[in-house]
């Protein structure tokens, strides 16, 4: 079966599957479900627990005659396989053979990056969604950092004004092990009382993960504010000026070519034709560009 991470606690308590894969790229979370399926085991008396890292110089056989060997220290074992590139290669057959036949006194976790939709369809990871569970971790974009926020407060039994927790969201944009901590701090500054925007303000540092992606949409979408703070923060990152010149170009070029599809009778004879094209069909969204520049210029100009 396939389960959330929301649901995978309530699924454990109603017992052992022979065998789970975690998935995704979010550290926080993949770790916490992995956690959670460890403590489980070992409460179920799978006490000898070995991990095999599997790159291109594993050798399967070791897997397959582990996997029918008895154990020296205890009866039940866990077996933790850690593939990050989520691409068994030869190993897929003996994935799929440890789904369907497990050996009786073993368990099986397998934690894996981000297995995009094609990866999701081989029969290895078919076979475990069949005969074990399959726990795909997605990230917590923007929109849902708030709720994720009160809801994890809940679990520290502390209340969260909706100020606070969505001025954690702008400091630790992206970064959830920064937001868990910092909720923690907070739990405990808070002493009893909710959290309030104020202590926020006080206390959460800005924490926030950044691309230049980021930047040029907060860009394209006319957000001179926030295109503004994650510039700053890819300047404090050490992000090179040239990549992020690439990706507003991009940007630019995109828009360009989405106009162009839609008007075939358009000609832009120079780059100036090019760039007053876009400013003409974006309006105001790309005369933040210009803005954030000036704006740049001025914070190096007094050190920033």
């Amino acid at each position: 079966m396939r389960l959330s991470a929301e649901q995978l606690p309530v699924s454990l308590t109603r017992g052992l599957a022979g065998i789970y894969l975690v998935s995704g790229d979010e550290p926080l979370l993949v770790g916490e479900a992995a956690d959670a399926i460890r403590a489980a085991a070992r409460a179920a008396g799978y006490a000898d627990r070995r991990v095999f890292f599997i790159d291109r110089s594993f050798s399967w056989d070791e897997l397959y005659q582990a996997s029918r060997s008895l154990s020296l220290f205890a009866e039940k074992r866990l077996f933790e396989l850690r593939m990050p590139s989520g691409k068994p290669d030869k190993g897929a057959a003996h994935l799929a053979e440890l789904a369907s036949q497990p050996p009786p006194d073993v368990r099986c976790l397998v934690v894996t990056g981000k297995l995009d939709k094609k990866a999701g369809e081989a029969p290895w990871v078919r076979a475990i969604e069949k005969h074990g569970v399959w726990v795909p971790i997605w990230p917590v974009d923007s929109a849902a950092l708030p709720g994720w926020l009160r809801a994890r407060a809940k679990m520290l039994s502390v209340d969260i004004h909706p100020q606070a927790a969505q001025l954690i969201v702008e400091r630790v944009e992206g970064n959830l092990l920064a937001a868990k901590q910092e909720l923690e701090k907070l739990s405990l500054l808070a002493n009893g009382e909710p959290i309030s925007a104020d202590l926020v303000l006080r206390s959460v540092g800005d924490s926030a993960r950044y691309d230049v992606f980021q930047l040029a949409q907060a860009a394209a979408e006319g957000d001179a504010a926030r295109a503004f703070h994650v510039l700053l923060g890819l300047k404090s990152e050490g992000v090179e000026p040239t990549l992020i010149l690439w990706a507003l170009l991009r940007e630019l070029r995109g828009g360009s070519e989405t106009e162009y599809g839609m008007n075939p009778g358009l000609r832009l004879e120079s780059r100036s034709d090019l760039l007053k094209h876009i400013h003409q069909v974006r309006g105001s969204r790309y005369r933040d560009l210009g803005f954030l520049s000036r704006r740049r210029r001025y914070a190096a100009a007094r050190g920033g």
